[in-house]
């Protein structure tokens, strides 16, 4: 996928800022002080009209009886989980030693196989063990074939594969490109996830490496030139299809996602809906694949992620095609020691609302922003457990977070940052805050005011044409040298930043010449504008 700009590091020229990124503190469970009610799996079975699934290491059952071995039963537990296993040569798959299993570990899994239509309610605890939704291989055609997962306090977990996977069910989406768009309607969705209130629900998982259906080997036979997919599921929640996840009517109910990998993916769409997500991963938190046309669309509810860093990388959320952002909370640490986002999207960044604070070492673009946004670039990383707070004009914390990962970005949007003056601090100590010369991306002029009323329109990609087709070209100066005035000074309106030649008024940014920290128009306070804003945290107040 497209990479994102490098935020500015320790010891970077300011010069160079012209971009930042983003950062937040992460609910761990997300149930609210208060006493929340909770539901028994009957009365949930009869308001969704569905089957229970209790789990147990002892006994699993399936409407208080024991669980069917027979696979043409529309729920049946076997020993037969999809893994990568060890001792394979390069014809098997593209997994590596660190990805593989072996027999004796799988066959310890027990997997619930869900072969029918139809809501679930799963409950109990499964400490080696899968659960795996398949209504067949023609399945993602006919509407009918939804199926409508209910957790409610269910415990799952799985050391060799994804914890819970969608193999086939209906596929609401388009995968053309031609049609891809970054408005998607997946209500329909054969894949659905529910968090019934009260409940606290734990996906322990891993994930299964590249494994061949068929495979081409080159003339020779040593090496793979080209290849078919039988399986790749990179996260401990999975599914192949679109997927919704619900809270009920409370938002009460938690999804814990601890993942050795990626933490929550889709193959197409994916939209949350309501209830709190927490992800701690290896690699990204949430990752939907299709690239060019996956959406992810967050309309409600509460998605915390925190990057781990197990594999060296991974953004908190990487959408290959569009994220949306329309309501909820969002807090995504990126891994703090890689260059990754806390949110990245290959087609485009779209804040239409709720409230968004990530961060990481590099900013994706934001496309658009319906309420006003945020980035702060570091001068020097923030360190991991360092606190944030921004503060108004009367003193009052408008955002407060602890740092879960190393970060030299921060983007953040939410509606409490209006148009007005602000304060920077980290760990309790007031921030010098610049204005930074760099463009925001999708905001026209970069989201600040300009000194000269608008700039000129200038359709995308065109340049002013002159009679002959041709574009006039400035006299050829020798490599290295600038003009001089007939005195050798600089011309005028020019300064020397850092022993770099830099102009005195650049995108209203006021420069002094003498390269000297001290004299960069640095303050105690920044003021916010309507739309996007790009600042510079440079150093403490003294």
């Amino acid at each position: 996928m497209k990479k994102k700009i490098i935020c500015i590091l320790a010891g970077v020229f300011l010069a160079m800022a012209a971009i930042a990124c983003g950062n937040a503190d992460n609910n761990t469970s997300g149930i609210a002080t208060e006493e929340v009610k909770s539901f028994t799996n009957e009365e949930l079975a009869k308001k969704y009209d569905a089957s229970t699934i209790v789990l147990s290491d002892e006994k699993i059952t399936v409407d208080g009886k024991d669980i069917s071995t027979n696979m043409e039963s529309a729920v049946y537990a076997a020993n037969d989980i999809v893994f990568y296993l060890e001792g394979q040569d390069f014809t098997y798959g593209e997994g590596t030693e660190d990805d593989e299993h072996s027999q004796e570990e799988a066959d310890a899994h027990t997997v619930v196989h869900i072969t029918e239509p139809g809501s679930y309610v799963i409950s109990g605890k499964l400490s080696a063990g899968q659960i795996a939704v398949d209504l067949g291989d023609g399945a993602k055609k006919e509407t009918e074939n939804v199926v409508t997962l209910v957790l409610n306090n269910a415990d799952i977990t799985c050391s060799v594969a994804p914890g819970v996977i969608f193999y086939n069910v209906y596929e609401c989406g388009d995968d053309d490109v031609d049609d891809a768009q970054k408005e998607v309607d997946t209500s329909a969705a054969g894949a659905n996830v529910i968090l019934a209130d009260g409940s606290v629900n734990t996906v322990n998982g891993s994930y299964v490496a590249k494994i061949y259906e068929s495979v081409e080997l080159n003339e020779a036979g040593t090496e793979v030139v080209d290849s078919k997919k039988l399986h790749k599921y990179d996260a401990a929640f999975y599914s192949r299809r679109s997927m919704n996840i619900n809270g009920e009517e409370n938002g009460t109910g938690v999804l814990n996602i601890q993942a050795e990998n990626e933490g929550l993916d889709t193959e197409l769409h994916l939209t949350i809906n309501g209830g709190t997500i927490n992800i701690n991963s290896g690699n990204d938190g949430i990752n939907t694949n299709e690239d060019g046309i996956s959406v992810t669309t967050i309309n409600g509810g509460n998605v915390n992620i925190v990057v781990n860093g197990s594999t060296g990388e991974g953004d908190g959320i990487d959408s290959n095609g569009w994220l949306v952002i329309n309501g909820g909370n969002v807090t995504s640490f990126a891994c703090g020691k890689s260059m990754d986002a806390g949110i990245d999207s290959d087609k485009g960044i779209h804040i239409n609302g709720g409230a968004v604070t990530a961060t990481g070492n590099m900013l994706d673009e934001i496309a658009e922003s319906k309420q006003n946004y945020v980035v702060f670039n570091f001068m020097e990383s923030v360190s991991d457990g360092s606190v944030i707070t921004i503060k108004d004009a009367d003193g009052k914390a408008v955002n407060e977070f602890t740092a879960k990962n190393a970060c030299s970005c921060l983007v953040m949007s939410t509606g409490n940052l209006t148009e007005g003056t602000y304060t920077f601090w980290k760990d309790n100590v007031q921030m010098r805050v610049m204005q930074s010369s760099g463009r925001i991306p999708g905001m026209p002029g970069g989201g600040r005011p300009q000194m000269d009323g608008e700039r000129p329109e200038m359709p995308k990609g065109e340049v002013p044409q002159f009679e002959d087709g041709e574009r006039p070209q400035p006299p050829e100066m020798p490599e290295g040298e600038m003009p001089q005035k007939p005195n050798g000074d600089l011309p005028e309106g020019m300064g020397v930043y850092g022993g770099k030649d830099w102009p005195a008024e650049r995108d209203g940014m006021p420069q002094e010449s003498n390269g000297d920290f001290e004299n960069i128009r640095a303050g105690v306070e920044f003021t916010i504008i309507s739309g996007g804003n790009m600042f510079i945290v440079v150093d403490a107040v003294e």
